[in-house]
């Protein structure tokens, strides 16, 4: 699992501490985010996070604690003495949780020792080993997995665990010299919203870095082009009786709509660096429907292709059901963070350097989807992804490496130490 066979003992006694017993309390509290709302944040429960999270920072001993009206934790670290003029460096991770699984009434369960047999859940669902080879290496390591019966939050708690065990181990180690550090905390990232009201006009941070990643060694600094678009289609309804040569159905036009799309060009027909489109919503009735289609592709033309190809199948639409329309409204979401991340070789070169100094295998791979990152780098601050240890996230079989978690709290403070460094 580590390069350093050192690796192992140190966090299981510097590093974990500042992060497991923070990762349980965090996951525990309701955040699950709802795309549908209209309010910022889209749910009450991330308040509760925030505040949380702002008493904490107060309590470790920051005293520059900022929670704004969207719901955004604002920490600011001073530099060590001497060391004011170094770049400040942020740390972002998100509040909120994703709504395709439930995350109320979460119930982490730590396995202190975890015997390497399948997880076994009330209702049939099971953690196997011989399913998830992952699962299979952790035998005889600390995990912490879900009861089954909701997500268990390591997407993004982990992350926040992590950044907030750094800032209490630079408090507890003030003879470790480091220059300014910013912590932010967002909420409403899985519903794309989450730097909607981002202040960053009070942001100072030269380079920043997400916690919002996977397994041990994941660094990612290339992420999809990303579109969304809302496809509205209007029909006109006649009693059913009457309805020939009269009816347009609104409701069938989006379904064939939806069946236009390329089944090739799906999530689930492609990996790596192949892109898609994805319907994710159909609703509606005779009159009216809609339809919501996410477009991914690290290619930023060949997304653009797609989306071009959805005007040719609204025509396409129009013209098999004559006096029915189609309405596309396309808009960019975020572009792949690896042109401007390009641009500032060094935010890369001493992450890549405090992996090593971690005794952690770098896994360079591109993220096939979006964090909080890539806005925050298309607003002007490069933001490369780094692991926390989570798995099969958005699911009931989620589970968090508590040793990989750890690892990566001792990997950030290392970051933050070499951009001290004169």
């Amino acid at each position: 699992m580590f390069n350093d066979a050192n690796a192992v003992s140190d966090i299981s006694t510097e590093f974990r501490k500042f992060t497991v017993d923070r990762f349980i309390k965090y996951a525990r509290i309701w955040t699950t985010s709802n795309k549908h709302s209209p309010d910022m944040p889209t749910t009450p429960g991330q308040w509760d996070l925030a505040k949380e999270l702002v008493a904490e920072l107060k309590t470790i001993g920051v005293t520059d604690v900022t929670l704004t009206d969207k719901c955004y934790v604002i920490g600011k670290i001073p530099a060590s003495a001497g060391k004011e003029h170094r770049p400040t460096i942020g740390f972002l991770s998100h509040i909120d949780t994703s709504a395709e699984v439930s995350g109320k009434d979460v119930r982490p369960q730590l396995v202190e020792s975890y015997d390497g047999k399948p997880i076994t859940f009330e209702g049939g669902a099971s953690l196997d080993p011989a399913e998830f080879p992952d699962l299979a290496e952790h035998s005889g390591q600390s995990i912490i997995h879900t009861d089954g019966n909701t997500l268990l939050g390591a997407d993004d708690k982990a992350g926040i665990a992590i950044i907030m065990g750094m800032v209490e181990y630079f408090f507890n180690h003030p003879e470790v010299q480091h220059g300014p550090i910013e912590v932010m905390f967002t909420p409403d990232e899985e519903t794309g919203k989450s730097l909607q009201g981002f202040p960053l006009e009070t942001i100072k941070s030269t380079a920043c870095y997400t916690l919002d990643g996977g397994p041990i060694g994941e660094l990612e600094w290339e992420c999809f082009n990303a579109w969304g678009a809302k496809i509205t289609f209007t029909g006109l309804s006649i009693h059913l009786g009457t309805a020939r040569g009269k009816m347009v159905n609104a409701a069938l036009m989006a379904a064939v709509y939806a069946a236009m799309l390329p089944r090739n060009e799906s999530p689930e027909a492609t990996d790596g660096y192949y892109g898609y489109y994805a319907p994710l919503t159909i609703e509606g009735n005779v009159e009216t429907a809609s339809l919501e289609i996410y477009i991914r592709d690290f290619d930023r033309k060949e997304g653009e292709r797609r989306v071009r190809a959805l005007d040719t199948f609204a025509k396409a639409v129009e013209a098999q059901f004559p006096g029915g329309k189609v309405e596309v409204d396309v808009k960019l979401q975020y572009l792949n963070m690896k042109e401007k991340i390009n641009v500032y070789p060094e935010v890369l070169d001493i992450l890549r350097k405090a992996f090593t100094n971690s005794g952690v295998a770098i896994h360079e791979k591109p993220i096939r989807g979006g964090t909080d990152g890539s806005r925050l780098t298309q607003m002007g601050i490069p933001t490369p992804n780094i692991f926390t240890g989570g798995r099969n996230y958005h699911s009931r079989l989620e589970w968090l490496s508590v040793p990989e978690m750890a690892l990566s709290c001792k990997l950030v403070t290392e970051l933050v130490r070499l951009w001290g460094e004169d």
